[in-house]
């Protein structure tokens, strides 16, 4: 059965209300982390694909996203880059939907519209999507997430935090547009980040892919063992080493600290059940003023 530029496998299920858990590639996925959480659940739960992209070259550019080769039983298997969804097996109450959605090369506002046919279709009443983001954030405290939801920060879940207000102008994703559409269904648009290291920038973080499951399983009740932080803690462990011994890393380090430890005092870096608010960059001390814009200024311009 198509569905827009889907073509989904027959009969389609009949949710009532299903929640979808969306990773968008390559935008938002510092450190592989939303790759790796969806990964994460499709492989704790099993997964059963309900549909995909029937003709993915009419949105990707296969010199961007390169078809992959394996064998398979001897066999020479190619697989190439798709927008794939899935439900996760067992959870029902709601059913949780995973998609694989990448940002479009081409006929973007007809990739946004399919998607949304689909959640129509699927009776989709949350979009939730996941990610991660370089900030100046230490390795040595807890990771923050922060929440929106419609727009608004989210309240009343612990873990999360409120940041203020983006001055962020240039370049974005054409799929930031798909919250007017989910705004217009009447589908609730969440969004939750959390922020990595920006020195560490390791292709796979562990302990943000982590910390993003801990979350999701506040959120969903999840099994108190689907967030693997033994991994992440070891990989931070070798981060820890690797700076030893290097002064402008412990300096930078120890500057993150005390700009994170200014954020969140009164908190210890402890989570708590209310959701924490930055204070306004005006009010933070001169000297972490001075750094946080040069720093700024080094992600702009990392050449």
């Amino acid at each position: 059965m198509k569905i827009g530029a889907f073509e989904f496998q027959e009969p389609i299920p009949a949710f009532e209300e299903a929640h979808v858990i969306a990773m968008l590639y390559p935008w938002l996925d510092a450190g592989s982390v939303g790759t790796l959480t969806l990964r994460r659940l499709e492989r704790y739960f099993g997964s059963q694909e309900l549909g995909r992209l029937e003709k993915p070259g009419n949105f990707f550019d296969f010199t961007r996203y390169r078809p992959t080769t394996r064998f398979r039983n001897g066999q020479r298997v190619q697989r190439v880059s798709n927008t794939r969804v899935s439900q996760l097996e067992g959870r029902n109450n709601p059913p949780l939907i995973v998609m694989q959605v990448r940002e479009p090369h081409a006929n973007a506002e007809d990739y946004i519209e399919s998607l949304i046919e689909v959640l129509k279709t699927l009776n989709v009443t949350r979009y939730t999507r996941i990610g991660a983001m370089y900030d100046a954030t230490p390795h040595t405290r807890p990771l923050q997430v922060t929440g929106t939801l419609n727009g608004e920060p989210m309240t009343g879940l612990r873990g999360l935090v409120s940041r203020r207000r983006s001055k962020y102008e240039g370049p974005t994703s054409i799929m930031n547009t798909m919250s007017q559409e989910l705004t217009k269904y009447g589908i609730e648009d969440v969004s939750l980040m959390v922020r990595l290291p920006q020195y560490a920038q390791l292709e796979r973080d562990y302990a943000g892919t982590a910390r993003l499951l801990e979350i999701l399983s506040t959120i969903y009740d999840l099994p108190a063992d689907l967030p693997d932080t033994e991994a992440g803690k070891k990989q931070y462990e070798e981060l820890d080493s690797e700076i030893t011994g290097n002064p402008a890393a412990q300096e930078l380090v120890k500057r993150l600290e005390s700009y994170y430890d200014s954020r969140h005092s009164g908190s210890g870096g402890e989570e708590n059940d209310k959701t924490e608010e930055e204070p306004e960059e005006s009010n933070l001390p001169a000297d972490i003023q001075t750094f946080l814009s040069d720093m700024s200024q080094r992600l702009d311009n990392p050449n």
